[in-house]
């Protein structure tokens, strides 16, 4: 079963989840899978039962809820986003098994820059030492799955800050080029299609 793969640059939040919306509506059993591999300009999202209050100071950035779950996360440039739209009944995939090949194919391609990275079975997305260096946030409609991860690349932290991330006070936030690694979006947004590709493809 292939994949179309999109780089779309970076594009505004509101616009991309109306994209997503319209595409998972319009979508048949013969619709190809995509997934769609971007950046955000600087937003906040809030998820579909997300405490407000875990917005502790905005200032200019715009907020936005979305229709993924999960609480409070921010998105900006540095940031690369993999947005899979994938018809799990056809893939056989449920919800968790989504989530576990999401984190897996983000901790692959943090190894393949010596970078040691895991799961936290209570709180979906990947961590180095304790930080994260990634959030995942889904939503499934008509058994189709839209919104996906966030991998920070080489970004500005400091919005990060001003929320609870992802609703929990004080969690550290780091990213790939903090971490040793690339600090080029288009290089990661490389290896981690390859690793998305292969556990989603065929």
């Amino acid at each position: 079963m292939s994949i179309v793969v999109r780089r779309l640059g970076l594009v505004d939040c509101q616009a991309t989840l109306e994209d997503m919306q319209r595409f998972t509506s319009a979508r048949s059993a013969a619709t190809a899978d995509e997934i769609w591999l971007l950046q955000h300009a600087p937003v906040f999202t809030l998820g579909l039962n997300a405490d407000a209050g875990h917005v502790l100071d905005a200032g200019t950035i715009p907020v936005v809820k979305v229709d993924r779950g999960g609480q409070v996360t921010y998105h900006g440039p540095g940031q690369l986003v993999a947005y899979t739209l994938l018809d799990l009944q056809r893939r056989r995939l449920g919800v968790r098994a989504l989530v576990t090949a999401l984190e897996q194919a983000v901790i692959a391609t943090l190894a393949g820059y010596g970078i040691t990275a895991a799961c936290k079975p209570a709180a979906p997305g990947v961590y180095v030492a304790g930080a994260k260096v990634a959030s995942l946030g889904l939503r499934v409609r008509r058994n189709c799955s839209y919104h996906g991860l966030a991998l920070n690349v080489a970004m500005d932290l400091a919005p990060f800050g001003r929320i609870n991330p992802c609703g929990f006070p004080g969690l550290g936030v780091t990213d790939i080029a903090r971490l040793g690694g690339p600090a080029d979006p288009e290089r990661v947004a490389d290896d981690l299609e390859s690793e998305l590709l292969r556990r989603f493809a065929g």
